[in-house]
């Protein structure tokens, strides 16, 4: 799945953000348990529909056949361990409800290993590294545009 997706910053009432993730996680075991075309499928979808449920934004998701690689934007509202939280609790009761239980996967008590991996995405770390190093020429010329729209 790969949507389109351009940089708006959003707001709520006392912030501005623009919070992206980037989320592996692994089924239990690490097992090739997600191969099937059915079983990524459903997986998509029910991912897709936790997303819009939480009001997140998904930008990008690929299913591979042992992992899952979500990117997705979320507000500051929610932690990064709630968004995983959801993620993984819900998507394994609905995988478990929905396809059959032909598989040993589905007999035990989560369809995913307990740890995950997360990377914030945003503005270039380099860009943000030069903003910050060079703070005081910005502020600067900032006061000096400002003083200059009031004379």
């Amino acid at each position: 799945m790969s949507i389109t997706h351009k940089r708006t910053i959003r707001t709520l009432s006392h912030c501005f953000y623009d919070l992206k993730y980037h989320l592996v996680w692994t089924p239990k075991y690490r097992g090739k348990t997600l191969q099937s075309d059915k079983v990524k499928q459903e997986l998509k979808r029910i991912i897709e529909s936790i997303s819009r449920w939480k009001q997140w934004e998904p930008i990008e998701l690929n299913i591979q056949d042992d992992h899952v690689h979500f990117i997705l934007l979320a507000s500051p509202r929610y932690s990064v361990s709630y968004i995983m939280q959801i993620l993984k609790g819900k998507s394994s009761a609905w995988m478990k409800r929905k396809i059959k239980r032909t598989r040993n996967l589905y007999d035990k008590s989560s369809l995913w290993a307990r740890g995950y991996f997360v990377s914030s995405i945003g503005i270039d770390e380099h860009i943000i590294r030069r903003y910050v190093k060079h703070q005081e020429k910005h502020n600067q010329v900032q006061q000096e545009s400002l003083f200059n729209l009031l004379s």
